[in-house]
């Protein structure tokens, strides 16, 4: 994992647009939220599905930076006054705290093209432009109302209501689930083409290992604390919103948890000792403290 943090911190840092190019004050926005820190979750998870596929990092390193300034383009957005109201994020004062709300919202204005961009033109990315334009429809779809973008709306809509345990699953699999899968089914498009079979076990993995860590994020939002997670704890219970732990409780959030992170680890059986590097990994991600 530290490796893959330092490698997509040097990969973004290469690609993002210097600060001292105008307009400077933008690009230091951009810059200060790209490279504040964090655990590179989705771009680790690229990375092991390409090594699981026989690929190299180097020849997915663009996928994994386009899906990480999607994601934190979403960051900067949810914590506006307009959504989640934050001030803190991996640490820092949150984008729209250290900089001004409008440059909050042009930030991730310009962190999303920058991924398609980096997607159709990286000269890092050695792939055909059929496979290229696959990616970008997979990003898309996984950024937009039937994904991350729609769950967020999901769950502004839902709070201080009570939702059925089916509602929630479907919110967090647009939300947090769907930017996950494409960490797993866009360097499966870089490898040759795998078979019918192989697209169903990566797709049941992902959904299984998406919704796993939704729970810990939630979990984590009760359990954890401020100077562990880099942000406020108990936002998710202040601001009513439908969470497992508040839905189930957190025992059985975290019954729940293990066995979708079983799940995710049966379906990688079908690789056989190819997929040790996403075994890890999962395992990681429900064993985090942060």
């Amino acid at each position: 994992m530290q490796a893959w943090r330092e490698r997509t911190e040097r990969a973004l840092d290469a690609r993002l647009p210097p600060a001292t190019d105008a307009p400077t004050r933008l690009h230091e926005a951009i810059r200060y939220s790209v490279l504040g820190g964090g655990k590179r979750i989705r771009p680790a998870l690229v990375f092991a599905t390409a090594l699981t596929l026989g690929l190299t990092e180097a020849d997915v390193e663009a996928v994994a930076c386009a899906i990480e300034v999607v994601h934190v383009y979403s960051l900067v957005h949810d914590d506006l006054p307009s959504m989640d109201d934050d001030d803190l994020r991996r640490g820092r004062p949150t984008c729209h705290k250290a900089f001004d709300e409008a440059t909050a919202l042009l930030v991730g204005d310009a962190l999303q093209p920058l991924a398609f961009q980096w997607l159709a033109r990286d000269p890092g990315l050695r792939a055909t432009p059929a496979v290229r334009l696959r990616l970008i429809e997979l990003l898309a779809v996984a950024s937009g109302t039937y994904g991350m973008a729609g769950g967020q709306a999901i769950d502004l809509q839902a709070q201080g209501r009570r939702l059925e345990l089916a509602q929630v699953d479907d919110m967090h699999a647009r939300k947090t689930g769907a930017l996950i899968s494409a960490s797993v089914l866009m360097p499966a498009e870089c490898a040759a083409r795998p078979d019918d079979a192989s697209h169903r076990v990566l797709r049941r993995f992902a959904a299984a290992i998406g919704l796993a860590f939704q729970i810990q994020d939630d979990l984590l939002d009760v359990l954890g604390d401020v100077g562990t997670l880099g942000k406020a704890t108990g936002a998710d219970q202040e601001r009513g919103k439908p969470t497992y732990p508040a839905l189930i409780g957190v025992a059985a959030s975290q019954a729940r948890m293990t066995r979708l992170h079983e799940e995710a680890l049966d379906e990688l059986s079908h690789f056989g000792e190819n997929a040790a590097p996403l075994r890890q990994l999962a395992g990681w991600l429900l064993s985090r403290s942060f």
